[in-house]
């Protein structure tokens, strides 16, 4: 799955400073750990701003977008 990347305001802003690319992150609602892959406005695909996150499923990867205020930092450490 491709997406387009474009730069955005504010959101964006914010997005980066509570996010950054390398973060492992988890759903709020529960979910595999996700590696935030990029920051961007996918507008077009998915939220605005959005984090692409990817993780494995198997040995197969998976990847998507997500609006920042639905994930959170996953705690490495238990």
């Amino acid at each position: 799955m491709k997406f387009s990347v474009k730069p955005v305001g504010k959101e964006k802003q914010m997005a980066q400073t509570q996010y950054k690319i390398g973060d492992v992150v988890i759903l709020k609602s529960g979910g595999p750990p996700m590696t935030v892959h990029n920051i961007g406005d996918y507008h077009a695909t998915a939220p605005d701003p959005g984090l692409l996150c990817v993780w494995f499923d198997t040995n197969k990867k998976v990847e998507d977008v997500f609006h920042p205020n639905t994930v959170e930092i996953y705690d490495l450490n238990g």
